[in-house]
């Protein structure tokens, strides 16, 4: 029983944003280049009979690029399956996707918040008994950098965290942050949280307010 793999590759994608639902994360959109460069390597490691992120030498950030895909963003998940029976299509794909869900570097590639697009190529390796590789990429193009500014008009210094990230901001200063992965900021000023999320183009400043507090609010969206 020999599986379709195109159909495979559309199962792996169809079951990838599935378990990206599942776990409160937005899909996964199919991207040529990062395709392209998925295929090409599952063709290196099928042909070669070796089996490694690196195993042509490179990192998957190099083939991706090599594709003409300028990333923020990437990460790579590798499957091998083999079966005497053979397999059918959703089949290899439900196998693929379930040994990436137990492996904790693969599944945290498949729940990476900050990625928006997925390339995927399933090839067949010589062997006696059905084979085939799996190659899974992510990526964030390098054009949804989000940027943003956070600017102290107090006289004092402000802290803040951005995601796992501690921040000390001195008075009177601003500084812009670029990054790729969404993360929550945070300030603590006298005992009290404040929490935003980030859009690209934001401006947060922390003045000060009745009673020497400090106040932060988003200028611009």
């Amino acid at each position: 029983m020999l599986p379709d793999l195109p159909q495979t590759e559309i199962a792996i994608v169809e079951m990838t944003n599935a378990f990206r639902k599942e776990n409160q994360l937005g899909e996964v959109k199919p991207n040529a280049a990062l395709t392209a460069a998925a295929r090409a390597f599952a063709h290196y490691l099928a042909k070669t009979g070796k089996f490694a992120h690196e195993a042509d030498g490179r990192e998957p950030s190099d083939r991706a690029t090599e594709q003409g895909y300028r990333y923020c963003l990437l990460a790579e998940n590798l499957a091998l399956n083999l079966d005497s029976r053979g397999f059918e299509s959703r089949q290899l794909a439900s196998e693929a996707i379930e040994g990436w869900k137990e492996s904790p570097g693969h599944r945290a590639n498949m729940l990476q918040a900050g990625v928006t697009e997925i390339g995927v190529a399933v090839v067949e390796a010589p062997d006696k008994n059905p084979k085939y590789i799996s190659v899974q990429l992510f990526g964030r193009p390098d054009s949804l950098k989000i940027k943003f500014s956070v600017e102290n008009r107090t006289g004092s210094p402000v802290r803040y965290a951005l995601g796992e990230e501690a921040h000390t901001l001195p008075a009177r200063t601003i500084v812009t942050h670029t990054m790729c992965d969404a993360s929550l900021l945070m300030f603590e000023t006298a005992g009290t949280s404040m929490k935003f999320e980030i859009y690209n183009g934001d401006k947060f400043t922390a003045r000060t307010g009745s009673g020497g507090s400090v106040e932060v609010k988003r200028e611009a969206k």
